[in-house]
């Protein structure tokens, strides 16, 4: 049976979740069995919790919570609330309350430098605090892992359900200032339950040639670096397959038009367009204008990885969605074993329409923190504990955290737009193919 969960109000403003982390430090002295603190920031909403007693440990989610990714992320923090409610809001001897935080601007809808460090540092500043299940996006997360890296405490934990990026994880010639190692002055405190963007660039190729696409023009949304590595991804497992590629270029997600850079795709003539992006970098209008110019999609395939693969995108673009094909990494819902399918039926009850492709991986990152928060209950011990993870039969399937923060598995699922997304194909790229979409 469900237990309502008790929602608890922000303290004053002026609570020193700001202060100085020497300062935060000592606060971990005297933590004992008291009642949690919550994250005192206006991006964060009220507490949560259905457990008996006091909570004594604190989870964040920090996802995108205005915008066209609102849905997805609300649906995220749904998969993350129905975990720990199966679970009795208890990891081991730990009673673990949660509390949903927004990395986003409401003028945008996209994340925020300036709010992912200050939402880092909140988090970090705030003892209760023992694990952050996110981001979503990529570059959000590079801002914070350093952050929550050398937290008090030896660090906060860091699991995301959504990021793609390699440079996270793995070096790549794509990655920039030093990335990944510079995340970690302290030692690794990130990890994720979904692929990385070498295995979704493969996928996305294999299936292209599998299509019998000869050629790609690849865009990329300008001045984002995981777009710009995800369109590198793409071209060089691309090469690898023998697909050639007719140009590589970036779209300005602020323009008002992109006939004219369509006009410039169509002369090269490829059978495919990627689009690495967002939604929210103004795609349903680069949709709509593909298909004004190169036609629809059943002809000039429409190709994109994860940041088109939500309802969103074919409510922003129309009857131009129709035939495209996106990607992501991992299982659809209707794909995930028997843990997973459960999930989705509790989650199909909480919303009128279908399930996000990126909830269920949500949930999977609250069980695996739940069970490191159950190993060891303080900071550094949460860290280990999540690399020392392994599942079996779990929401998303049976896999283990590797030292680089990535998991064990890597399927890749496709999916084409019509009334919403639907699967087409899962796709498990060799590990060549992966290598040769890493090195760009």
């Amino acid at each position: 049976m469900s237990i309502a969960p008790r929602s608890f109000a922000r303290p004053f403003a002026t609570l020193l979740v700001l202060a100085a982390l020497a300062l935060a430090t000592l606060a971990f002295a005297d933590r004992a069995d008291a009642a949690i603190t919550p994250v005192d920031s206006s991006a964060c909403g009220p507490v949560v919790y259905g457990g008996a007693g006091a909570a004594d440990a604190l989870v964040v989610s920090d996802l995108p919570l205005q915008g066209d990714s609102r849905r997805r992320s609300v649906q995220m923090n749904d998969a993350i609330q129905i975990v720990l409610e199966g679970a009795g809001w208890k990891a081991g001897s730990r009673s673990v309350a949660f509390q949903a935080c927004d990395d986003s601007l409401a003028d945008t809808g996209l994340w925020s430098k300036a709010q992912c460090k200050a939402n880092a540092r909140a988090y970090a500043a705030n003892p209760s605090v023992l694990g952050v299940i996110g981001t979503y996006n990529s570059g959000c997360a590079e801002v914070m892992i350093p952050i929550l890296g050398q937290a008090p405490g030896g660090g906060v934990a860091m699991l995301s359900p959504g990021n793609t990026m390699i440079c996270l994880t793995q070096s790549s010639p794509s990655c920039g200032n030093g990335t990944p190692n510079s995340l970690y002055p302290k030692g690794r405190n990130y990890a994720r339950v979904v692929p990385n963007d070498a295995y979704q660039g493969a996928g996305l190729a294999s299936f292209a040639k599998q299509r019998k696409v000869e050629s790609a023009f690849v865009l990329y949304a300008g001045g984002d670096p995981t777009s710009l590595g995800q369109a590198k991804t793409f071209q060089g497992a691309a090469r690898k397959l023998g697909i050639e590629i007719d140009g590589f270029r970036p779209w300005n997600p602020k323009a008002r038009s992109y006939k004219g850079l369509m006009q410039r795709v169509a002369l090269a003539g490829p059978d495919a367009v990627l689009i690495a992006g967002l939604t929210e970098q103004n795609g349903a209008q680069l949709i709509k204008d593909k298909v004004a110019v190169l036609g629809p999609n059943s002809g000039v395939k429409l190709l994109a990885p994860d940041g088109f693969a939500q309802q969103s995108t074919i409510d922003g673009a129309g009857k131009a969605a129709k035939g495209m094909f996106v990607s992501v990494p991992g299982l659809v819902p209707q794909n995930l074993p028997k843990a997973g399918k459960q999930l989705v039926s509790k989650l199909k009850k909480q919303t009128s329409g279908s399930v996000e492709l990126f909830a269920p991986y949500a949930g999977e990152a609250a069980s695996v923190m739940l069970g490191a928060i159950a190993a060891s209950g303080e900071r550094a011990g949460v860290i280990d504990a999540m690399f020392a993870t392994k599942v079996k039969g779990g929401i998303t399937g049976s896999f283990e955290i590797l030292p680089s923060g990535d998991p064990s598995i890597g399927p890749i699922t496709v999916s084409v737009a019509k009334s919403s997304f639907v699967q087409t194909n899962v796709i498990r790229p060799n590990a060549a193919l992966v290598k040769a979409a890493r090195q760009g």
